[in-house]
């Protein structure tokens, strides 16, 4: 399936060959796993190491970058975490091939649930605040869960009708 190319697939430049083998389930489970702790803990390493938090900071960009690159294809894609992944690419083209309304609406409640989060996440990083910090997180992690479970609904009411 061609993908219109949103800014996220943009600057993560991922290509039709780099989604596929981002929907084995080791690729999407490590992801929702790692990136955001793994991102917390890089921005928070300033207090601990300061200038030098840089390292961990680009080691965290990273891999957010090529963990969709290093898992192959899946051998099946009969799983929640594939779906979830298959259901975001057919998010992403709905401009061109027309979703329910109803997973509309879900999806964009779900999404700013995650957004939500966003505020307190970035508060508690820079002030380094935990309770604000780990809010913001719970917010986001929620909602990305959510709205990640939808696209799966998404995927399966979708992929008789999405070509190729």
């Amino acid at each position: 399936m061609k993908t219109q190319h949103n800014l996220i697939t943009k600057i993560l430049q991922m290509s039709d060959a780099t989604w596929l083998r981002h929907a084995n389930p080791w690729s999407a489970w490590t992801r929702i796993i790692t990136c955001l702790p793994l991102l917390t803990v890089s921005l928070w390493s300033r207090a601990w190491i300061g200038g030098w938090s840089i390292i961990p900071i680009l080691a965290a960009l990273f891999w957010i970058w090529i963990n969709p690159r290093i898992f192959p294809e899946p051998k099946s894609t009969n799983n929640w975490a594939s779906q979830g992944v298959l259901g975001e690419r057919v998010w992403m083209n709905r401009k061109i091939i027309p979703v329910p309304r109803h997973h509309i609406v879900a999806a964009n409640t779900l999404l700013a649930i995650s957004i939500v989060g966003i505020p307190p996440y970035v508060y508690g990083v820079i002030f380094l605040r935990l309770w604000p910090m780990l809010l913001g997180g719970l917010l986001m992690y929620i909602g990305k869960l959510w709205y990640f479970d939808r696209m799966v609904w998404l995927f399966k009411d979708m992929e008789n009708k999405v070509p190729g």
